[in-house]
């Protein structure tokens, strides 16, 4: 395992990175899509969900934590939490049948680092961080206990699958999701530590 860079920082997002934040979920975001999504799903996707508005959004949010990491003031990349209850029918039922509740819990929405730096600890540094900020998240909102933390991924995206896999995310089921109006098939995956 590659160590992060030393003068790495993994810390909350200001609203003011929102534009760059953006940017770099715009050049982050095919690489998580399916072999052969069209570019147009992946553009309109882009353009409608990771918009610098949103992301000023995740910021202000009591309910989100926006995560970057940062060396030497560069955002090499990037994390959402979102808690509450999943949105979609598939996942709640995975998660509610993997933890024996349907409570709210802390949905890892997004986490990716710039292209240029998978392989050099980045990536495992934000997921040591986000696992930390999940549990304070929980906190924050009067838990005493960490909230159960889960993401969805690409059934085809084994790369991230064996990176979620060695951070202690396990599959607990499935679900589709829309990109584009084409559904693509996930898999649903919670943190066992």
């Amino acid at each position: 395992m590659h160590e992060a860079p030393a003068q790495l920082l993994v810390r909350p997002a200001l609203p003011t990175e929102a534009a760059h934040v953006a940017w770099l979920a715009a050049t982050t975001f095919p690489l998580a899509c399916p072999p052969g999504a069209a570019v147009e799903e992946m553009a309109r996707h882009i353009a409608t969900h990771l918009t610098p508005a949103a992301f000023t959004a995740w910021t202000a949010s009591a309910d989100h934590t926006l995560l970057v990491a940062s060396l030497g003031g560069e955002l090499l990349g990037y994390a959402l939490l979102h808690l509450g209850v999943p949105e979609g029918a598939q996942e709640a039922r995975a998660v509610a049948a993997a933890t024996g509740g349907d409570g709210p819990s802390v949905e890892l929405s997004k986490i990716y680092a710039h292209p240029l730096h998978l392989g050099d600890g980045t990536s495992s540094a934000l997921m040591r961080a986000t696992v930390a900020a999940a549990s304070d998240l929980s906190v924050a909102h009067g838990h005493d206990a960490p909230l159960p933390l889960w993401l969805g991924t690409n059934s085809q995206n084994l790369r991230a699958q064996a990176f979620y896999r060695k951070h202690g995310f396990v599959v607990v089921g499935t679900r589709t999701y829309d990109v584009g109006g084409h559904v693509h098939d996930d898999v649903v995956m919670l943190h066992r530590g």
